[in-house]
């Protein structure tokens, strides 16, 4: 599978923004050899050698679109790196899990998304929770980046805003 040379990283307490060079490695599958640092593996992989990864912080686990939160549960606090793969920009089944994983599991670290992720996606993504951004090849990282900045104010909640809009004005 790779990786995208660069990666978008977002602050969420201050909102500032940087684009850093990718280390992360996201394998299809791992092989019975031992798991290099800074690898990414699939969910059933993880699930599969748990108890072995259980206490690296250099090994972080990918969803695919059909995965479910569920089945990560409370080990998603562990991680310091959980990848949601958005394999074409019609499927949004990575934002709820995005949700899922911030709100229902309480995690806190690195949610990257990786796949068909481009410039008008980019805000959508920090509004369910994701503060890494591996842009699609074919696209450029410093435009992508601006699509965080397509909107200052929103009506709905999210992940990043918890109130709605017309909560925020009666408080």
């Amino acid at each position: 599978m790779g990786k995208s040379p660069h990666l978008i990283r977002l602050d969420r307490a201050s909102g500032r923004r940087e684009i850093v060079a990718n280390h992360w490695l996201r394998v299809a599958e791992a092989s019975d050899d031992a798991v290099p640092p800074h690898t990414l593996l699939p969910l059933s992989e993880w699930l599969a050698r748990r108890d072995e990864l259980l206490e690296r912080t250099d090994v972080g686990v990918w969803f695919k679109p059909d995965d479910e939160p569920e089945s990560l549960g409370d080990d998603a606090r562990r991680l310091s790196v959980i990848a949601v793969d958005f394999p074409a920009f019609t499927d949004g089944r990575g934002f709820s899990i995005g949700r899922l994983l911030r709100e229902r599991y309480g995690y806190a670290g690195e949610l990257r998304a990786v796949g068909d992720v481009f410039k008008d996606t980019m805000l959508y993504l920090r509004r369910c929770g994701f503060d890494a951004f591996e842009v699609r090849i074919d696209k450029d990282v410093e435009d992508a980046a601006k699509g965080l900045d397509d909107f200052d104010e929103f009506y709905q909640n999210g992940v990043d805003q918890p109130l709605p809009l017309f909560r925020r004005r009666s408080a």
